[in-house]
């Protein structure tokens, strides 16, 4: 089962990368990715997609330029997510044949980057946005349009995205903060799934 939630795995250390990764697939968190703001994110990344790369999609996140997108490529990484809307970005992306998640805030944002070629639309900052903000953009896209609410977005809300029409999560400090433990990541994580599970699959 692909659950639509993505771990972002912020200032996380190359050394811990791997053991982190192992506990979140376990957990039932199969799309991870390591933002570019984070020590060597490269290097996390490589060492999570030789971990569990054939269990799960590996990605990085904040990335702003055409050239952090085919650096991250280089990686084994399989999809790419940002802040923005950046149409640069996202046709780099597809080109490289990776998956693109830009970040949206406007109905023009949304509309922009599903034309280019995005897979899915992070709402950023989702708090921001509110539960009245999403129904509202999700009025007028297109069918099967995928929404992940980031930034607002935990396990005792679920309920109240999805009702708005979320079909997924991204999730920083919910699950993971530097120096965390893998046990005190995957008690997280079980907890994340829980929830996620009793309103998508309730």
């Amino acid at each position: 089962m692909m659950r639509h939630l993505i771990a972002i795995l912020r200032g996380v250390e190359p050394q811990a990368a791997a053991a982190i990764a192992e506990v979140l697939v376990t957990a039932g968190i199969t799309r991870i990715e390591v933002p570019l703001n984070s020590p060597d994110p490269l290097t996390s990344i490589r060492n999570m997609v030789g971990a569990v790369g054939d269990r799960a999609e590996l990605g990085a996140g904040t990335v702003l330029t055409t050239k952090q997108v085919a650096a991250v490529k280089e990686t084994g990484a399989t999809f790419i997510v940002s802040p923005n809307c950046d149409l640069q970005v996202i046709r780099c992306t597809k080109t490289l044949r990776m998956k693109s998640f830009p970040g949206v805030f406007t109905p023009s944002e949304c509309f922009a980057a599903l034309k280019t070629g995005a897979d899915a639309l992070k709402l950023f900052p989702a708090g921001m946005a509110g539960i009245e903000g999403l129904k509202a953009i999700r009025a007028v896209l297109p069918e099967g349009t995928l929404v992940y609410a980031v930034g607002g977005a935990r396990s005792s809300n679920f309920a109240d995205w999805a009702a708005a029409s979320a079909d997924g999560f991204g999730l920083g400090s919910a699950l993971y903060k530097p120096g965390m433990s893998p046990r005190e990541v995957a008690d997280r994580a079980a907890a994340v799934v829980t929830a996620y599970d009793g309103v998508f699959d309730g």
